[in-house]
């Protein structure tokens, strides 16, 4: 069946993403190991909660310095924490707008403001003269200003419920197996991105 909602990732999807430059950032200002630093992450709940908006970017700030033991200013941390969010194609905005003129086209992505902030502020200028991301998408859900994240139902029914859309007639595009896994079991139609070119292909061919 083909769609009439389309749903959208950002990093690993939209934005070429990197997360081993984030890694090698904290590495260089902490003397941590890269597994160290992957292992931080699965075990400090101040990532997700930062994810949830449960915690501010100035908590966020001090967390970092705290689970990896080193002093640094904001426009460091910020520096290593946004290393990981490579570039943001021209051409994929391209196929936003394009793609708009005949779907429900919304974003939905585990986020946070220093993220947002940056995609917004240093990023979306380079190639658009839009204002904000959100210039691209019907709606947009990111994870910190809804109190959810992905893979949890709750934010993919809040999705589904505030736009009216029916699970069988939305599409989902995520680069992440654990989140297509949680939209499927709602009924709703996926697409795992495992290249970052695998969305321009992909709509080339529907």
């Amino acid at each position: 069946m083909i769609p009439q909602n389309l749903i959208f990732d950002l990093g690993g999807v939209i934005i070429d993403l990197s997360v081993d430059k984030t890694i090698q950032a904290i590495c260089e200002l902490s003397g941590f190991t890269p597994h160290q630093v992957r292992l931080a992450y699965q075990t400090n709940p101040e990532f997700f909660a930062y994810e949830r908006g449960e915690i501010s970017d100035a908590e966020f700030r001090q967390a970092l310095q705290r689970i990896f033991s080193f002093t640094a200013t904001d426009a460091q941390l910020d520096r290593a924490w946004n290393a990981m969010l490579v570039d943001l194609p021209a051409a994929k905005l391209h196929l936003l707008e394009e793609l708009k003129k005949s779907f429900s086209v919304t974003v939905l992505s585990n986020t946070n403001n220093i993220h947002l902030s940056f995609v917004n502020q240093s990023m979306l200028p380079q190639v658009s003269s839009a204002s904000s991301l959100n210039d691209y998408f019907h709606a947009h859900y990111y994870s910190h200003l809804v109190g959810k994240r992905k893979p949890e139902p709750e934010i993919f029914t809040q999705l589904l419920d505030e736009n009216n859309f029916i699970p069988e007639q939305t599409l989902f595009l995520d680069d992440n197996k654990e989140n297509i896994a949680a939209a499927a079991a709602l009924g709703i139609q996926t697409f795992a991105v495992e290249h970052p070119d695998h969305v321009l292909d992909y709509f080339k061919k529907l």
